[in-house]
């Protein structure tokens, strides 16, 4: 967030984006280091330990829709964190990943608007716009959030996004069918577990999480 937005902040842990497929390598060093490692979970998620302070391997959203590959790390921004060179996330692959969390408990709208209100005229919209493809609406939810919050800035998103966006949407509607699946869970599976127990809806997070296998078995150790 300070990177690209300015915005510092303390946080409570390190967080590491990588491929799933370095998992192995990656537990394996932090073991030499005296770190304990596990698997949190196998779709997106492994942590390591070293007294009080812990670091997260990201591999993927929580909920499967967006997997880290190499794009990802190819993309990263250079730069110098706490004197060691590295890749900080892109932009673009950020904003992805935050839209998705508007859970009760954690909602990443006011990250997404100020990423857009320091970097919408720099950004690699095309990006932005496929990594959340087949999702756009929350794309479109995001920058009307922003366009509320801004109305100052609301020219600094290209008029082609607004355009395609609102074009999509409205083309959604019309199509819309009564075999449209529910994607509830997708963002919440417990604020929208109702849907899925009471009211027989298909629960999508599941299904993406079951046929995810990205983790390597060998990683998934436990915590010592």
């Amino acid at each position: 967030m300070q990177k690209h937005s300015g915005i510092w902040r303390d946080t409570k842990d390190l967080d590491v984006v990588v491929e799933a497929r370095v998992i192995p390598a990656a537990t394996e060093a932090l073991q030499h280091a005296g770190f304990e490692t596990f698997v949190k979970d196998p779709v997106w998620l492994a942590k390591a330990y070293k007294g009080e302070y812990f670091v997260d391997l990201i591999t993927a959203l929580g909920n499967a829709v967006l997997i880290v590959d190499e794009e990802w790390i190819k993309r990263a921004v250079p730069d110098d964190v706490l004197g060691i060179s590295c890749g900080v996330l892109g932009v673009e692959e950020m904003i992805a990943s935050k839209i998705f969390v508007s859970r009760r408990e954690r909602f990443d709208g006011a990250d997404v608007a100020h990423l857009l209100r320091a970097q919408s005229r720099s950004l690699d919209w095309d990006r932005l716009v496929q990594l959340l493809d087949g999702h756009s609406e929350l794309l479109l939810w995001a920058l009307v959030f922003f366009a509320y919050v801004y109305p100052a800035h609301v020219k600094d998103i290209p008029q082609r996004i607004w355009d395609g966006l609102l074009s999509d949407f409205r083309m959604r509607i019309a199509r819309s069918q009564a075999t449209d699946p529910f994607r509830g869970t997708l963002i919440d599976p417990n604020m929208f577990s109702i849907d899925v127990k009471d009211w027989g809806e298909r629960d999508l997070y599941s299904e993406l999480c079951r046929d995810h296998s990205k983790v390597p078995k060998e990683a998934t150790g436990e915590i010592k």
